[in-house]
């Protein structure tokens, strides 16, 4: 199982800054879910930068989340977790 995400900073462009579970820290781009039914909503920038950690996921107030793995796989990561 991939790490979860522990916290979450909205970022310019319609990115996240994503803290995991195992230390590793992440950007993911949301840029290409806003053409997709019930994202579209995010591109209100007041919304999007409401999102909130939830059960080790992202989700907005409108039930809009996003699959913790992809969140995962996807992110570029910034910061990975050092080896004890």
């Amino acid at each position: 199982m991939n790490p979860r995400v522990q916290t979450v900073e909205p970022l310019d462009g319609y990115k996240l800054r994503l803290q995991f579970t195992n230390g590793e820290v992440g950007e993911y781009d949301c840029t290409p879910l806003l053409d997709f039914g019930v994202f579209a909503e995010l591109r209100d920038v007041n919304y999007f930068r409401q999102v909130r950690v939830f059960a080790g996921t992202v989700a907005w107030l409108h039930e809009q989340d996003i699959c913790p793995d992809t969140l995962y796989l996807e992110s570029k990561k910034i910061r990975k977790q050092h080896a004890a």
